[in-house]
Order: C-alpha cells, then structure tokens, then sequence
C-alpha cells in the first residue's frame, strides 16, 4: 500500500512522499492561478473548480484566495459558496452539501496526529473525513475539526470550534461550540 493509499484510507501516513508532494505541488500550482482569477467570470472560476476540486456542483463559488492541501479530495454540492480566505485541509474526503454557505476565514481540517509522542515523533499523520450536509450557515473563522458531520439546515456561529457532530437544523456555538436555544 502506498503512502497515497494510506491517507486517503485514513490510515497513518507520512506526507513527504514523492507521490504526495507532487499532488500538493499540483495544488498549489492550480491554487496560485485559481487565486489570481479576481476579476474573473462566474463560469471561468467554476471550470476552474471543476479542474482542480474532487466536484463542484453546478454554480459553486469559492472567493479567493482559497487554500487546501490537494483539492481531489474536496466535493462541493451545487450553489455551495464559500468566502475569502478558507482553507480545506483535504487528506481524505470534504463533502459539502448543497446550497451550504461558508463564510470568511473557515477552517475545515480533515488532517490529524497520533496522540502518542513517539508515533508524532515518526512524523506520521492521518485523516477523518468532515461531511457538511446541505443548506448548512457556518459564520465567518469557524474552526471544524477532523471527523465531524454537520447535518442539513444547521447553524455554525461565527468563531466557533466544531470538535463533535452537529444534528440537523441545530445551531451551535463557542469554543467549543454547543447547541444553543
């Protein structure tokens, strides 16, 4: 099994492989033109979606700039919007739903380190795959952590760390972010 294979099983891996650093450079050479599109056209930034992104459903919109680390692990719903300044942390999967709004400076990280000292030491990493259902609100510099869902209709207030699922049509807040109302 490759070290490719072992991230995107989300299993222990070490990410200065040969594969996978010529995937990030692949990335970031997408995301140096994608974010310099400022001026660009509603469906010439949606075909640059298209290429670099896993998916992305028709009339998806990422405002510049937008960081991530290989984008082919990253799907977006239709109408999903997000705005200036997010970054996807994508070793494994981001599904995000349809008509979902991302506001500002939204951090979405997939990526994660053993617990143990020793194995950190080993420079291994890995992976939980982040899925954020449809017609989800998540305010400006809201943190989601490493293996949570977000169901359909919620609320993420702004500023907030997502550390643990969110219901459908819930709304939560806060470090670390709980249901409020």
């Amino acid at each position: 099994m490759t070290q490719k294979d072992k991230m995107l099983a989300g299993e222990l891996y070490t990410a200065d492989d040969p594969e996978l650093a010529a995937d990030a450079a692949r990335a970031m050479r997408w995301l140096e033109r994608y974010n310099r599109m400022l001026a660009a056209s509603a469906s010439d930034r949606h075909a640059m979606l298209v290429e670099g992104l896993g998916s992305a459903g028709t009339g998806a919109t990422i405002r510049p700039p937008f960081h991530c680390d290989y984008g082919y692990n990253i799907h977006l719903g239709r109408g999903v919007f997000l705005n200036f300044g997010c970054t996807i942390l994508d070793v494994v999967r981001v599904d995000i739903g349809e008509g979902t709004q991302i506001g500002p400076g939204v951090q979405i990280l997939t990526a994660d380190h053993p617990r143990d000292p020793a194995a950190r030491a080993q420079m291994l990493e890995f992976g939980r795959p982040i899925r954020i259902g449809a017609n989800v609100w998540i305010g400006g510099g809201a943190i989601i952590v490493p293996g949570v869902t977000i169901g359909d209709d919620a609320i993420i207030g702004a500023g907030s760390v997502v550390t643990r699922d969110v219901a459908a049509g819930a709304t939560v807040m806060g470090n670390p972010a709980r249901s409020r109302g």
